[in-house]
């Protein structure tokens, strides 16, 4: 394999400034550059990572800490994060918290003793040991789809984004509220999670802006998996007087509630209607179509990787938070016709009115 010494001979400078070239060290001449990035070309030379990364003090590398990575939300955040990534020579390091404070801390752990030059993660529901290692190590971090009280004013400073959850569930509320339902449920997630409290917010929001009183009885946490929004749903389809439309926090939720519909013999939305936060890539070959609150995922994992970016260049950057818009997929899920004005198959029977 070609050295860099190899290179240093074929441009006629030195091995020095074939470093500089490479690493960005230094301002070289564009001739000397030119000179530097042919003999690179010709000799198909490689450079040394690890080699590079004595130099430079960085591995050019990012930890990324999500949990659920089958669930498909977190799949397109991985694909933004790693497309951005590669565009600017980084490579991704990844790892699955869990949702679990103790496995968190230790596979970030892992990550910084890999030398990565910074962390994204997507917290558990009680972060305060991660936050505390990460200050502790000065570890760069942007905090991904859920939220973390931090003061923005301590040091290091962290940099989170998320997308909105309070406006968009109100308005999955208020649509189902438009098409006559007065018990409304919800299979809210996880509690401690931001994303959590947000979407319960936004559905007793939503419940205020269309006159309709909220019921403690009414919401059900389904842990944000879908075992345990089974099992949420099936409690909330025992009630005396049980929803006549439900709310899921998120994909996974979905399924559980689907399934809990299934076995009861209930159709959606024949006697149930469902809207769920998190739209499915699948979600339009359901029947019934399914009604979604869409998270951009992918912009979320590019916009990650553009914060820490820009705080690795500059660790003295204010703390900043980005939150990006969804957007809402009408379908037929929560009881109006599609598009062409014909109803599923399953709505063509009689709903229970609300």
């Amino acid at each position: 394999m070609a050295t860099m010494a190899d290179v240093a001979r074929s441009a006629g400078v030195s091995v020095a400034t074939v470093s500089h070239v490479l690493n960005g060290t230094r301002p070289v001449l564009p001739h000397t550059r030119q000179a530097v990035m042919d003999a690179v070309e010709e000799l198909a030379y490689a450079p040394n990572a690890l080699a590079r990364s004595l130099v430079t003090a960085r591995t050019r590398s990012l930890g990324l800490a999500v949990s659920a990575i089958s669930n498909p939300y977190f799949t397109e955040i991985l694909q933004g994060v790693e497309a951005a990534a590669v565009r600017q020579g980084y490579g991704v390091l990844i790892a699955d918290p869990r949702d679990d404070p103790d496995h968190e801390l230790q596979v970030v752990r892992l990550l910084h003793e890999r030398r990565v030059d910074g962390v994204i993660v997507a917290p558990s529901a009680d972060p305060r040991a991660l936050v505390a290692h990460l200050r502790r190590h000065r570890v760069p971090t942007v905090f991904l789809d859920r939220l973390v009280d931090v003061p923005h004013d301590a040091s290091p400073r962290f940099d989170q984004v998320s997308a909105a959850g309070t406006e968009p569930t109100a308005r999955l509320v208020r649509h189902l509220a438009e098409l006559g339902h007065r018990r409304i449920g919800l299979v809210a997630g996880r509690p401690g999670f931001s994303t959590t409290l947000e979407r319960t917010a936004g559905y007793r929001e939503g419940l205020g802006a269309a006159g309709l009183p909220y019921d403690d009885a009414l919401l059900a946490h389904g842990d944000s998996e879908s075992a345990g929004a089974e099992r949420a749903t099936a409690g909330l389809l025992s009630l005396p007087a049980p929803p006549t439309a439900l709310v899921t926090a998120n994909n996974a939720m979905t399924l559980g509630a689907l399934r809990a519909l299934r076995d009861r013999g209930l159709t959606v939305p024949g006697d149930v209607a469902l809207c769920c936060f998190d739209d499915f890539p699948w979600a339009d070959l359901f029947t019934p179509r399914l009604t979604a609150v869409a998270q951009p995922g992918r912009e979320l994992g590019v916009q990650a990787v553009r914060l820490l970016l820009e705080r690795l260049a500059d660790p003295d950057l204010p703390a900043r938070t980005v939150r990006l818009t969804c957007t809402l997929m009408h379908r037929t899920s929560c009881g109006c016709p599609g598009p062409s004005g014909d109803p599923d198959p399953s709505e063509a029977m009689e709903r229970t009115a609300p």
